[in-house]
């Protein structure tokens, strides 16, 4: 799944634009900032290569606003969501948070061209979680879907997961977690996550 991350992180860039996304259709949302966004993308690659901060400070001030990291987390833990007191679900979403955030900054830099299509989108009156589907088409292979969980909250819509080639990022986390807290516990994953990133960053 990894070879996809990048394609992720590209995507979520479709809701850097600051506007309104309850008067905006998420459909809308997505078409009209896409273009601009991987234009802006190509057009800078070399500099966020040498610069990787550059891309970190997008991330941070741009994209994060419009991405639920509480409801992203509460999936990610599952069960053990319930399990976990206060401390320790503000200590994995904090972690958590950072990790996407590093993560997706590096998959950035190694945009390269790809060109998103739209898939139809039919509104329903009252729908509180869409999903938009989109595919990135490759110079060769198949067209890889790509599949954006939103649901609107305090009248904003916010991405809460995302379906790269049939396999939800949550879920996929979600699996990876559960491996390491049957080993090591709730505190012993956030550890070993905080671990990672300073080794990361080191």
């Amino acid at each position: 799944m990894n070879k996809f991350i990048s394609f992720v992180a590209t995507l979520l860039f479709v809701f850097s634009v600051q506007l309104n996304a309850a008067v905006m259709g998420p459909d809308e949302l997505v078409k009209k900032t896409s273009d601009q966004v991987l234009t802006t993308l190509e057009k800078n690659k070399e500099v966020y290569k040498k610069d990787p901060d550059q891309i970190y400070t997008l991330v941070d001030e741009i994209i994060l606003p419009h991405l639920d990291f509480k409801a992203m987390s509460q999936l990610a833990l599952g069960k053990h969501w319930k399990s976990a007191n206060e401390e320790q679900r503000e200590k994995f979403t904090s972690v958590f948070k950072t990790m996407l955030i590093r993560t997706y900054s590096k998959s950035l830099t190694e945009y390269s061209g790809q060109q998103i299509e739209y898939l139809p989108y039919t509104p329903e009156a009252g729908q509180k979680i869409v999903m938009i589907k989109t595919q990135i088409k490759q110079d060769s292979g198949p067209a890889i879907p790509i599949d954006y969980r939103l649901r609107i909250k305090n009248d904003t819509w916010k991405v809460f997961d995302i379906k790269i080639d049939g396999i939800s990022l949550v879920t996929n986390y979600r699996n990876s977690f559960n491996a390491e807290i049957r080993e090591v516990g709730i505190n012993g994953l956030i550890e070993r996550m905080n671990d990672k990133y300073k080794k990361t960053t080191s």
